[in-house]
């Protein structure tokens, strides 16, 4: 009865009006930056944040959420009318989902997208729902060696994880953890990396580094590919799925769902992860096969289920370990730290609105998602006409205030704007930005741990294996570590990200 008395009171927090009102605001925004290519719910969340000081913290976070799983819905429709992915998770529905809307089969796509993610969002909650307590009862008996051992694992993962060159991400893990330590020491009190800069002492400001990196970052990236979008579908008809349609989509995303579910809690998966090895498992399985690539309807419902399902599980490992498995849930930990919230198993139990009205918002916001983009949809279209060399100014504007705003700070402009630079210039070399934010989060936490361990300990590295948890965790790091490192696994998982 727990669990219905939980949810009870999720739903009390939920359906208040203020955050209904908030939770709307951030299913459509996450909408529109879904559907207009090159602005991701990374990008935007970290835009965003600012905004959310002035809130309650259940109405910042829902409103965070929702942009998160709103893009998902979001980034299909630019893939299925104009073959251009509005978010990464969409790439692949792109491949058939164009093709049906070149067959005269837009409506039909963009609804088995819209159904497939509101079944699979569903599900991700009630799992949410059913698997984060016990978890978090778990967690509760971590030490600080646990803590650490588990950090650990989460970066080897986000490494194993991450796409393009292994070196480049440990490079990119390393330099995060680096950017962490810039401050006071919380220990000794002594400054680290500061070079006499008063405002550095308090370390580097969250909230200018991401938007740096991945909100400027992304604008400059996206004015240096702009190319002329033309919209083919000028007015999307046949919403309805016909019988054999639905026939045909329930086994994809029934699979895509599970799939997705399961990667979207591993540090480094996610929605992105979860889309890519939805549509090659379904490539290889589904008896239209053939049709994949030319218009193939499970080639949409497989994907857009998997992406939200394991947009939605990703919140798992925030909510209960308070570890972050991608950039979006670092982000949505700095937006709790904010709010001077601390992540983790205590959760639960301090902030049982919160965490509970979180879990009932997604089942809300799944629903408005549902009546914004199939009702909307030529409001959705007529913004795809929108010259993105108009939006730019408005959105670095935005940036600007909102980074002087964190601490009416002009050094945090300067951050960011130092931050967009080297951003920009990582992306050049083909470096990956999510595993420094990653790094540049758990780094201080991981610190924090190392010490604690060691002062119980009295200088003891053995702590580390002593605890049988601990080393299970450490071992299995080890053991991914060594299996990406082999050459065999390497060159598969080349493969598997070049597909």
């Amino acid at each position: 009865m727990d669990i219905f008395s939980n949810l009870w009171l999720g739903a009390s927090t939920a359906f208040m009006p203020m955050n209904l009102f908030y939770g709307f605001i951030g299913c459509l925004l996450g909408t529109a930056i879904g559907v207009l290519p090159g602005l991701g719910p990374t990008a935007t969340i970290a835009m965003l944040l600012p905004i959310t000081f002035g809130l309650p913290p259940e109405s910042a976070l829902i409103m965070l959420a929702g942009i998160f799983y709103g893009a998902q819905y979001g980034g299909s429709t630019t893939a299925i009318l104009i073959n251009l992915p509005g978010e990464s998770s969409s790439v692949v529905t792109a491949i058939d989902g164009y093709q049906m809307a070149r067959n005269g089969r837009a409506g039909a796509a963009l609804a088995t997208a819209a159904l497939g993610s509101f079944f699979a969002g569903t599900v991700a909650t009630i799992l949410l729902a059913v698997a984060a307590p016990p978890l978090a009862a778990v967690a509760l008996n971590f030490g600080p060696a646990e803590y650490f051992s588990l950090m650990v694992l989460g970066l080897v993962a986000s490494v194993a994880l991450a796409s393009g060159s292994l070196l480049k991400a440990f490079a990119m893990i390393v330099f995060g953890l680096i950017l962490g330590t810039v401050g006071t020491d919380v220990e000794s009190g002594t400054p680290r990396y500061v070079f006499d800069i008063p405002e550095l002492y308090d370390g580097l400001n969250f909230v200018a580094v991401s938007m740096g990196i991945f909100g400027i970052c992304e604008i400059l990236r996206n004015l240096e590919s702009e190319h002329e979008r033309s919209v083919g579908v000028k007015r999307v008809t046949g919403l309805m799925l016909t019988r054999q349609d639905i026939k045909r989509i329930i086994a994809p995303v029934l699979r895509g769902t599970a799939l997705g579910s399961f990667l979207g809690v591993l540090p480094g998966g996610g929605a992105m992860l979860a889309s890519f090895a939805s549509y090659a498992m379904e490539k290889r399985i589904s008896p239209n096969r053939a049709e994949f690539g030319k218009g193939a309807i499970e080639g949409v419902a497989a994907p857009e289920s998997a992406n939200n399902a394991g947009a939605q599980t990703s919140f798992i490992p925030m909510l209960t370990l308070g570890i972050p498995g991608n950039p979006v849930m670092a982000l949505m930990v700095g937006a709790m730290i904010i709010q001077g919230i601390t992540p983790g198993p205590n959760v639960i139990s301090d902030e049982p609105a919160l965490f509970w009205g979180m879990i009932v918002s997604m089942w809300s916001g799944n629903l408005m998602l549902v009546i914004l983009n199939l009702p909307l949809i030529g409001l959705w279209v007529k913004m795809l006409t929108v010259p993105y060399h108009l939006l730019f100014p408005a959105i670095i504007g935005f940036c600007c205030i909102g980074a002087y705003s964190i601490n009416n700070s002009v050094f945090d402009v300067f951050v960011m704007a130092g931050f967009s630079v080297i951003g920009f210039a990582l992306s050049k070399m083909r470096f990956e930005p999510a595993p420094l934010l990653l790094g540049f989060i758990l780094g201080p936490m991981l610190e924090e741990n190392l010490r604690r361990a060691m002062l119980i300990s009295q200088g003891d590295p053995s702590i580390f294996v002593r605890s049988p948890l601990s080393l299970s965790l450490l071992i299995f790091a080890v053991v991914v570590l060594a299996l990406v490192l082999s050459p065999s696994i390497s060159r598969k998982r080349e493969e598997a990200f070049t597909e």
